[in-house]
């Protein structure tokens, strides 16, 4: 007997293939039958009625940082809402595990570096996780059988270094013992199933004191034989970012990305590929790295978001202005301090020169601060102006923009809420996105979701792409737009019997209907331990989700069933090799 039947479902199989309408049948997890509509004889414990429905295989979502969250939140939440039944964690180099049971402070360092780097909230990582962990093989296991979706994770090299290294890992190098040492407990990791290795060398990123995270202090060399040992192990992976990767590659990064991927013999993705037709240059540059790896035995591959991610910013908490150079020290300081300093005209003015400066990269983009939205205010002299664009407003005040934006702020003590809009909405850049998407090396993904939680919501990019592409732009048909959901990644990360509707398959399926799917806006919610905030987006059109089979998703209401797996290398996931 099956478990269940869906009938009469238009069905888009992953492949890029045509739709075709079927009954699919699941038994066991799998999928046991997909026939023509009204040939299934078998009996079935349930049956629906799928007819003008669209099925498809669960999305696979390559970068997120669900690490924390899947302990308090096994449904990760919202993007199995909007699809997704697989995500990629352990990305950027930041972990949980392991953790030296010998160097007791490393769990609060670890969670006031996630706090800092990943926007994660101090207080939901301190009540909302055992942390009764201390290998990498403890930490999968903690997880495993309690989670609603499939979940895969890469080691991160920081909590490998400071696991070897304690303090010395900030700063220090590894002697020979240590580097040692550092592959051992990273091979443990590997047999134990992680996926592969993770790193960072982005300037961006600092822990919790401020100070640039252990793996940023590592050499060429470091990264190399961790890579070489990624290599060793099947079904892996390797995940790593550089501070080109948020404009332009360096040449010494183009050699560092492009060796360590030949020398795994594994592909390498990095993220975020920013798409911009204002800077032409960006994308040639950065898809070198992917054309010279094919030529030296490596694959590297970008990720990008196919949506714009709207962004909740503040001059009183962290978010990407703090990253912006020369803007850390100011935004760092007490909110009295703070303020005076931004009420400076001559530190305003320091501040755009960084700002507007080419070492400020992507975030450039940030500097036009006429074009941003005020949201949320707190006092009686900014009433009236949420919804309203600040060169509206400077325009009436005969001020600067920016000077006008920080007074509105200073007004509400730096808790006003500020959507920059986006400067890459043009008809010029969507195109050369569609253009770039064509590129065997690029693949869609970046949400980021389990972190910058209250700064960001990219969790909905499925819903909110396949949307557009079948009622708003257009850029390119349903199936296309489900493969490079599905079994693109799928292929990537060499997931076996996913990312496909196939008999035999994993039973990984959504069922939306085409006339509504989208994501509904990003609103603050305080469901987080300790009633700590985060943004979250309803699900639009979304009728069932299914994970190995068992139905979580109905109606964008969780069912409350945890079928997930915990993926591990080799026995989930094949090699994909690059040579």
């Amino acid at each position: 007997m099956l478990d269940h039947l869906i009938r009469g479902a238009t069905v888009v199989d992953g492949t890029g293939a045509p739709s075709y309408v079927a009954d699919l049948g699941i038994r066991d997890g799998r999928i046991a039958v997909i026939a023509k509509p009204g040939t299934v004889t078998e009996p079935a414990a349930t049956t629906e009625d799928a007819t003008g429905l669209v099925l498809a295989p669960g999305f696979v979502d390559p970068h997120t940082h669900y690490d924390a969250q899947l302990f308090w939140d096994p449904y990760a939440t919202p993007s199995m809402n909007h699809g997704v039944t697989t995500v990629a964690g352990g990305n950027c180099g930041f972990t949980l595990a392991p953790l030296n049971p010998d160097h007791p402070g490393d769990a609060d360092y670890t969670r006031r570096m996630m706090s800092k780097v990943e926007g994660m909230s101090l207080v939901a990582l301190e009540e909302g996780a055992p942390w009764n962990w201390s290998t990498f093989a403890e930490y999968l296991d903690a997880l495993d059988g309690r989670t609603a979706v499939n979940a895969g994770f890469m080691v991160g090299h920081c909590a490998l270094r400071r696991h070897v290294m304690g303090a010395d890992a900030i700063g220090g190098q590894p002697t020979g013992e240590q580097l040692a040492e550092m592959l051992r407990i990273f091979h443990e990791a590997m047999e134990a199933g992680a996926w592969g290795f993770s790193t960072t060398q982005s300037s961006t990123h600092s822990d919790g004191d401020g100070e640039p995270v252990a793996s940023r202090h590592a050499s060429p060399a470091e990264l190399l034989a961790l890579s070489k040992a990624v290599g060793e192990h099947e079904g892996t992976q390797i995940e790593a970012i550089v501070a080109g990767c948020l404009d332009q590659f360096s040449d010494e990064e183009v050699d560092l990305f492009v060796g360590m991927s030949a020398a795994a013999g594994r592909p390498l993705n990095w993220n975020v590929l920013t798409i911009d037709a204002a800077v032409p240059e960006r994308v040639p540059r950065q898809l070198s790295a992917s054309d010279r790896a094919r030529k030296e035995g490596g694959r590297i591959v970008a990720l990008t978001m196919p949506i714009l991610t709207p962004m909740n910013m503040s001059l009183g908490t962290f978010c990407a202005l703090n990253l912006i150079p020369g803007w850390g020290d100011i935004l760092g300081l007490p909110v009295p301090e703070r303020i005076a300093e931004l009420r400076n005209p001559d530190v305003r003015a320091e501040m755009l020169r960084h700002a507007n400066s080419k070492e400020a990269g992507v975030f450039r983009r940030l500097a036009n601060f006429g074009r941003y939205v005020i949201g949320d205010t707190y006092s009686e002299a900014n009433e009236g102006l949420s919804g309203r664009v600040v060169k509206d407003i400077a325009a009436e005040r005969g001020q600067e923009p920016f000077h006008c934006l920080v007074e509105i702020c200073a007004n509400d003590e730096l808790r006003t809420v500020l959507w920059p809009m986006p400067s890459d909405n043009d008809p010029d850049s969507w195109e050369l996105r569609r253009k770039t998407w064509e590129h065997e090396d690029v693949m869609l993904g970046g949400s980021d979701a389990g972190a910058h939680l209250d700064r960001m919501c990219g969790a909905p990019y499925t819903t909110r792409f396949i949307g557009d592409c079948l009622r708003g732009r257009k850029l390119v048909g349903l199936e296309a737009a489900v493969k490079m959901l599905t079994d693109d990644p799928a292929q990537l990360f060499g997931l076996r019997e996913r990312g496909r509707i196939e008999e035999g398959f994993h039973a990984d399926l959504v069922l939306f209907d085409p006339e509504r799917i989208a994501a509904g806006p990003a609103t603050l919610v305080h469901d987080l331990p300790g009633d700590s905030p985060r943004l979250d987006s309803r699900a639009i059109g979304i009728v069932s989700v299914r994970v190995n089979g068992v139905e979580t998703i109905r109606d964008d209401e969780i069912t409350g069933a945890v079928p997930g797996t915990v993926l591990r290398s080799g026995r989930d996931t094949r090699t994909v090799a690059t040579r």
